[in-house]
């Protein structure tokens, strides 16, 4: 179990105004300004839950994670993780994580992959046994078996997240945190790195905390969602919560033949152009089936379509409510 109860964190960071003259006075007097990163951040993540934290840039995701992994400690709050506060315990605390950036690389640069996962094997401690079977296992189901002898720098950024993901998971361990996880992997490699990680956690009962701006792994990866905001949690709940709280607004696309038609109350035009209209509704104030008939009773319809609000309308929605 992970929790993390009233954590905060401050940094503080040198400030100077641009130009020459205020380098070198600043060479002489610093001036600081402190960023609050975390306030009073509370959570609660059970074992073996896949957990979407998200929010913009700055909101303090990062700084989470590095608490969690023990990297950073907190100024004032509690983690405690498995039994284990992280940055106190870190030796004992990183067996039983794994982490996997999507913009750094644990893997050697100039060497074989199976040389880092040898290096890897050493740095954990892990028993031959257990690496061989764990191995054999990851090899298979990220199908790296042809490029297990090719150096990390050769690799394709589909091909090293893949051995980024296996190489987290080498030493068996119960918490996986995934920063960015499927950034600029085309849609195989995102498909591939998703279906792993969802058969990771239902056999193995991994917990999976996924930092990322990909609503598309948000929505094939995860139920339950954080919503991080200026430090603070924003939002707690699953993703058809998140829709209920938002607008239940539908869009629907109708193709057909004849003139343009009129709209009713409810009803607002988002795009139109020679035989196709997209309709913004308000089931509040007309349902489907009622603005549909309205259309069909002016023209001929040749096809419909409805669709809701996506997830990163509702994620922008959220932005905007909590002003972050």
């Amino acid at each position: 179990m992970i929790k993390l109860q009233n954590i905060n964190k401050t940094f503080r960071v040198v400030k100077r105004e641009p130009g020459f003259g205020q380098a070198v006075r600043a060479f002489f007097s610093h001036q600081y300004e402190a960023i609050h990163a975390l306030s009073d951040l509370s959570f609660t993540i059970n074992d073996g839950e896949m957990v979407g934290y998200i929010g913009p840039n700055g909101a303090g995701k990062s700084t989470t994670i590095k608490i969690m992994c023990g990297v950073l400690t907190p100024d004032s709050g509690m983690c405690n993780i498995d039994g284990r506060t992280p940055w106190r315990d870190r030796l004992n605390h990183v067996r039983d994580i794994g982490v996997v950036f999507g913009q750094r690389s644990q893997l050697w640069w100039d060497v074989p992959v199976m040389d880092s996962f040898e290096l890897i094997r050493d740095i954990y401690k892990v028993e031959s046994r257990l690496f061989k079977r764990n191995l054999d296992e990851l090899v298979t189901l990220l199908d790296l078996t042809e490029i297990l002898k090719t150096p990390t720098r050769s690799l394709s950024l589909g091909q090293r997240m893949r051995c980024e993901l296996a190489a987290s998971l080498l030493h068996s361990p119960k918490t996986l945190f995934l920063d960015e996880p499927t950034i600029g992997l085309d849609a195989v490699s995102k498909i591939a790195v998703r279906q792993f990680i969802k058969k990771i956690n239902r056999e193995r009962s991994t917990t999976v905390i996924l930092t990322t701006h990909d609503m598309q792994d948000i929505e094939a990866l995860t139920e339950r969602i954080l919503l991080i905001g200026k430090g603070r949690i924003l939002l707690d709940g699953s993703l058809n919560e998140l829709k209920k709280r938002s607008s239940e607004r539908k869009t629907i696309i109708i193709e057909y033949i004849g003139g343009s038609p009129s709209l009713r109350d409810g009803m607002t035009l988002a795009e139109q152009r020679e035989g196709r209209i997209v309709i913004e509704l308000d089931p509040s104030i007309v349902s489907v089936s009622a603005a549909i008939a309205y259309v069909s009773a002016q023209v001929d319809v040749l096809d419909i379509s409805v669709s809701g609000i996506s997830a990163e309308e509702m994620v922008a929605g959220l932005y905007k409510e909590y002003h972050i």
